[in-house]
């Protein structure tokens, strides 16, 4: 068994990534709304002379959406095929990371 997490910085996609999930029966993800290290520098008081970071940044985009998955193993190219034909390609800038870690104990999940 894996957890998968996908940041997705291409919050547009979410809708059309969740939905290819359900059709190919994957139904237990979550989603929270999440930041990145660079976007939390440059809100921090403390730290606005790091302002030029936002030039790099989508000022419009304040937060990414992370998406975690408990999955067997064969379910990860699946996955890996929906988020990478709704967002174009995780190999764009900007568009997100997909990993996953080995779970070595789980409990409560239904099958």
């Amino acid at each position: 068994m894996q957890l998968v997490f996908i940041v997705l910085n291409k919050t547009e996609c979410l809708k059309d990534i969740l939905m290819g999930f359900y059709d190919a029966g994957i139904k237990g993800a979550t989603v929270i709304e999440t930041s990145g290290m660079a976007r939390c520098l440059t809100e921090m008081e403390e730290l606005r002379f790091l302002g030029s970071l936002n030039v790099l940044l989508n000022p419009e985009q304040k937060h990414n959406k992370t998406i975690f998955i408990a999955t067997d193993d064969n379910m990860i190219p699946v996955i890996s095929k929906i988020v990478n034909e709704v967002t174009g390609g995780l190999h764009m800038p900007d568009t997100g990371v997909m990993l996953s870690v080995p779970i070595g104990y789980a409990e409560g999940f239904v099958k």
